[in-house]
């Protein structure tokens, strides 16, 4: 394949993805087709709330009404008459507006009646948009915990556990907050798909307990306000466990994961001549290292006569080492792929947020060719060093490798190729 023609399949493959996993797609024939005796609420967070809501107001029949938050800048407006109300508010540290619009769900749910059904639309982001901290907390406690365990590199289980363990709506408090049945659908962003961890589970009652939580924050012993130390000793802030009537009020489905925009982008590369190695739907641990792992395995495919596509999702971790520099988890993964390739001509590269935000910088991802590194440096960028710096929007940006699709309404994670054209036979 030419070398200008590599990364225009790359980003085809990452927009097959992302289509194969929108609010559109995965909630054909998910959501309820009868009407309810009562009013179906519908209520919803997360960054693909907004499309997964107008969704829901063109299918649901009889009375309904709801309330969905999503990030800024990813809502939508929804038709005339919708009766779902669609805010937005900040991730990934919360803020005021968030709170707010947990306040008005759970009194939503509280005011649930018989005859009376929820339908919650779940996605990646929850965690940060229903921010209600639990009795004694205010919500800057909860931002500077927020903010530690993003910074110190902890696995999005361990963030979710402490989070959950601080909250009055997350871990299943939201379920308990009514009797009336409740039908969640999730677009998951988590390794592993457990429900618990997608939005830290409002609806799903919680295995993990306050003893948990407190492990997560001494594993990386973080400095946490005194407020929060004394709530994760509190009894009073442990999550409601399993009830015998779970089975038949709380239907939790999974409406899409990683593995099915990956299973999408297979299918695309394979019609465009390429065999396909899935490295893993679920990888996890440090971006930076698995770029280097996966520069080793590419080079070793580079070897071989063929054309492969190495596929990867899941959801790394960066430890932050310089607090001004810019660029996420998708970035930080690609500048080690790079150093480790080093301008290796036969290997392109593609790594972003299927969200359309990587961190909080304004691209979903970046592209990585041949000669980013020395495209970089005529520009006066040095990869390594910005890698070593955390500042890999800067390489990327330098190098014209960014990738922006704005948001793009759907979260099931990262989404990584890798192209290699191997030796002639």
């Amino acid at each position: 394949m030419h070398a200008e023609t590599a990364p225009t399949l790359l980003r085809h493959l990452f927009q097959t993805a992302v289509d194969a996993v929108s609010a559109e797609q995965v909630l054909r024939g998910q959501l309820p087709v009868d009407a309810a005796p009562g009013t179906t609420i519908v209520l919803g967070a997360g960054k693909a709330a907004a499309a997964m809501a107008a969704v829901a107001a063109r299918t649901l029949r009889g009375r309904v009404t709801g309330l969905v938050v999503t990030r800024y800048g990813h809502g939508l407006p929804l038709e005339a008459g919708t009766v779902i109300e669609c805010v937005e508010a900040a991730h990934p540290v919360p803020d005021a507006a968030a709170q707010q619009a947990a306040n008005r769900m759970l009194d939503l749910v509280r005011g649930a009646r018989e005859g009376d059904r929820i339908v919650f639309l779940l996605s990646g982001g929850a965690s940060s948009l229903l921010p209600l901290p639990a009795a004694g907390l205010e919500l800057d406690d909860k931002r500077k915990v927020t903010r530690a365990l993003l910074d110190c590199g902890a696995r999005i289980d361990e963030i979710n556990c402490v989070r959950r363990h601080l909250s009055a709506i997350k871990g299943g408090r939201l379920a308990r907050a009514t009797q009336v049945p409740i039908l969640t659908l999730a677009i998951s962003d988590v390794p592993g798909n457990n429900p618990i961890d997608i939005g830290s589970g409002p609806t799903v009652p919680d295995p993990t307990t306050l003893t948990d939580a407190r492990d997560v924050i001494a594993r990386y012993r973080l400095a946490v306000p005194d407020a929060v130390r004394l709530a994760l000793q509190d009894p009073a802030n442990e999550t409601p466990k399993p009830a015998p009537d779970d089975a038949t009020r709380l239907t939790t489905r999974i409406v899409a994961t990683s593995h099915d925009a990956l299973s999408a982008a297979t299918a695309a590369a394979q019609a465009a001549g390429y065999e396909v190695v899935l490295l893993g739907e679920n990888l996890e641990g440090d971006a930076q290292a698995l770029g280097a792992e996966h520069a080793a395995l590419a080079r070793n495919y580079a070897r071989r006569p063929g054309r492969w596509l190495l596929l990867s999702g899941g959801e790394t971790t960066v430890t932050v080492r310089e607090r001004n520099g810019r660029g996420g988890r998708n970035l930080e993964y690609l500048a080690g792929l790079a150093v480790g390739l080093d301008g290796h001509p036969r290997i392109h590269a593609l790594a972003c947020d299927t969200d359309g935000i990587d961190g909080t910088e304004d691209n979903a991802g970046a592209v990585l060719t041949p000669t980013t590194l020395e495209d970089a440096a005529a520009r006066g960028i040095d990869g390594r060093d910005c890698l070593a710096r955390n500042r890999t929007y800067d390489l990327f940006a330098a190098a014209g490798g960014l990738i922006v699709t704005g948001p793009t309404r759907t979260n099931v994670n990262d989404f990584r190729a890798i192209l290699v054209e191997g030796r002639a036979p």
